[in-house]
């Protein structure tokens, strides 16, 4: 075993012994390798994935001191679903690559501040071609800079037709907004906490605000009332989330939240609130998740960190600021999966690669992700 797979493994062993002296979980090493065949796939599946920007390391979540940040997940949604404490990342670690990497199953290798597409074909695409299923059946809500374009690659046979509908709540607001009114929002509007050297242009304003309409479902009016009455971006994706779920219950739900990211401002406290309400925002989507007749008893939902941060002892790095290292705490991550086809309250230890995200949900709901570089995580 080399260093790089002791680091990880010891990163797992500290997760899986603290959520079994926490939980009582039961501990798996291994999952069975028969994988689903689609022609026993029933014809009602639904899923949605949540990831969140930057990840929160486990000083500050799995770790006896950070277990107060992080109550729903341990009390509520961890008995519910299997924990995978060793997902380990080796893409570049940037938040819209990364997320890219996450959609395609492939590592992707393009400027994280540049507004393009990616380079493999994403879930969305496969599930879309593969199915035959109609475009207000996929939706993406995510961040604003770099995330426009991560609902449909480049890739020939793919790309332009297949792709996801992608919803960006902070440009909505954006567009929402009366001339002078952005000071009220300032909050909700702050697009990137790195200080890209790329800023996307904003969208026309006409078009954005008939997007609201058509959407949302919501006048421009009642729209900003709610955001005035968010504390977060990520409450207003999450608040455009359940109203996709009650529009459209598209079968295919992708979110991406970000709140977390505000670590590189340096603020620990900014970066606890932020753990603690995506915390909180991942059991209030089960929630709807379980109270939706069109997604009750037919979804599974996977949550996971696009990567980590920086450790403390890592020369080089900011702790929990950043993630400019690369070390294998930055790159080591987890993931939990809920719902009707998932064994409940157990921890898997064996190691698991980022990209078997998109091979795993081509097993659950019966596509091909042929140019994907992961594997089904087999028996899930």
């Amino acid at each position: 075993m080399n260093l790089q797979q002791e680091v990880s493994g010891a990163i797992s062993f500290n997760r899986r012994e603290f959520l079994r002296a926490t939980t009582g979980a039961c501990l798996l090493s291994a999952l069975s390798r028969s994988p689903l065949r689609a022609a026993q796939l029933p014809k009602a599946r639904k899923a949605v994935v949540v990831t969140f920007g930057g990840g929160a390391r486990d000083d500050e979540t799995f770790m006896p001191d950070g277990q107060e940040n992080i109550p729903y997940l341990l009390s509520e949604l961890l008995p519910q679903g299997t924990f995978f404490s060793q997902v380990v990342n080796h893409g570049i670690l940037g938040h819209y690559v990364a997320n890219a990497s996450l959609a395609t199953g492939a590592y992707e290798t393009g400027n994280n501040f540049v507004a393009a597409p990616p380079q493999n074909p994403t879930v969305f695409e496969y599930y879309r071609k593969d199915l035959n299923r109609p475009l207000n059946d996929v939706w993406v809500v995510a961040p604003s800079v770099g995330f426009e374009r991560i609902g449909e690659s480049n890739h020939q046979g793919y790309g332009p037709g297949f792709g996801a509908n992608v919803v960006l709540p902070k440009r909505l607001l954006a567009a929402a907004l009366p001339a002078g009114a952005r000071g009220n929002y300032e909050s909700l509007l702050h697009d990137n906490y790195e200080s890209p050297l790329y800023t996307p242009e904003t969208a026309n304003s006409d078009a954005e605000l008939a997007r609201i309409a058509d959407v949302l479902k919501l006048s421009v009016s009642d729209f900003l009332v709610k955001a005035r009455n968010v504390q977060s971006p990520d409450e207003l994706s999450v608040f455009v989330v359940r109203r996709l779920m009650n529009q459209f219950a598209p079968s295919l739900l992708w979110v991406t939240l970000h709140d977390i990211d505000i670590a590189h401002a340096g603020a620990f406290s900014l970066y606890v609130d932020g753990i603690r309400r995506t915390d909180r925002l991942c059991a209030e989507i089960w929630k709807a998740i379980q109270t939706e007749p069109e997604y009750a008893g037919k979804t599974n939902m996977y949550i996971l960190p696009d990567f980590g941060r920086d450790s403390d002892m890592e020369a080089g790095g900011n702790g929990f600021q950043h993630h400019r290292t690369g070390d294998l705490r930055s790159r080591t991550t987890w993931m939990l999966a809920l719902g009707p086809d998932v064994r409940q309250n157990v921890v898997v230890d064996r190691p698991l690669h980022s990209v078997d995200l998109v091979p795993t949900l081509g097993s659950y709901l019966g596509f091909s992700p042929r140019y994907a570089q992961g594997r089904p995580i087999d028996g899930l």
